[in-house]
């Protein structure tokens, strides 16, 4: 299942030719009434309408023709700086995987029966442990086999320090943007209720898990969900490459992906991910969070005997 989510090269596209109607159809009035009022009569005007928005159209196919020239370079331009812009690294501190929440409280029910939320952040950096911390947090809702994109999480977060330019350069959050933002404690209360009973997906979750867990206590707040995570899916599911980024995973499945490097972006892009995943999962016989959670297990140990050849 392809998200259906609306680019910014495609609002460009639509928005470009709204204005061009728009403008070729202002042109051809004023070019009639223009026509009138030189020839002195509406026969002249209606004689000379044909021309004159003939000629209104033109204008406003090259004016649209050279601006989505200029538009689409800048896209391009930047898709490919995103799409530069290195990977985190994979992190194995899986105890994420072995949360208090039973499994069996979901017994019986099939993986696309159940609700999820997708989540991700951005951060300061990749040290959780040496002090790095969340500066946006954002979650989505999949309920029923559909992401509910009204239903939406987001929050930019105070982290009481100063954010490194080299982590500007991935997220764009700048030290202004988040300083009037609410600080993690007050962030993370309002998450954990968005989250409810869900299960929780992301991409890589142990990096996000990892923040999430070093505040628990600070904050008063418990993360103890089962958690999904597509990157060790696609080691399952893809065995045949070894490409896992959310980059290359998002390629192969044909999810369209807007607002990369954000939280809310990255969080949908890996909802749609997800959806792909569960028919897949569905058709190797992978229909209960009890198989799903085993693989994923799994799939830890076999992605660290990778990294030893």
């Amino acid at each position: 299942m392809r998200v259906k989510t609306l680019s910014t090269r495609a609002v460009v596209r639509l928005t470009l030719a709204l204005l061009a109607l728009a403008v070729a159809a202002v042109l051809g009035v004023l070019g009639w009434l223009l026509a009138g009022v030189l020839s002195g009569s509406a026969a002249e005007a209606a004689r000379q309408l044909p021309w004159m928005l003939g000629l209104a159209i033109a204008a406003a196919a090259v004016a649209v023709a050279a601006a989505w020239g200029v538009i689409d370079r800048t896209l391009t331009a930047r898709q490919h700086f995103d799409r530069s812009l290195p990977p985190r690294p994979e992190f194995y501190d899986f105890d994420f995987l072995n949360q208090p929440m039973h499994l069996h409280e979901f017994e019986g029910r099939s993986l696309k029966s159940l609700n999820y939320v997708v989540f991700d952040t951005e951060t300061t950096g990749l040290r959780p442990s040496r002090g790095d911390e969340i500066i946006s947090i954002a979650g989505v809702r999949i309920e029923d086999g559909r992401i509910l994109k009204d239903d939406a999480y987001s929050v930019l977060v105070n982290p009481g320090r100063h954010i490194p330019r080299a982590s500007i350069r991935f997220h764009g959050i700048t030290d202004d943007m988040v300083a009037e933002a609410p600080p993690i404690c007050e962030a993370l209360p309002g998450f954990q209720e968005f989250i409810g009973d869900a299960v929780l997906v992301a991409h890589n979750a142990a990096f996000d898990m990892k923040f999430l867990s070093l505040k628990e206590a600070q904050c008063g707040v418990t993360f103890d969900h089962v958690v999904l995570d597509t990157l060790l899916l696609s080691v399952f599911l893809d065995s045949h490459t070894p490409e896992h980024t959310l980059d290359a995973i998002t390629d192969r499945y044909d999810v369209e992906v807007e607002g990369r490097h954000t939280a809310i972006g990255d969080a949908l892009a890996t909802a749609g991910v997800f959806l792909r995943m569960l028919d897949m999962l569905q058709a190797r016989g992978i229909d209960s969070l009890y198989k799903a959670h085993a693989i994923s297990k799994n799939m830890v140990e076999i992605r660290k005997m990778q990294e030893r050849f």
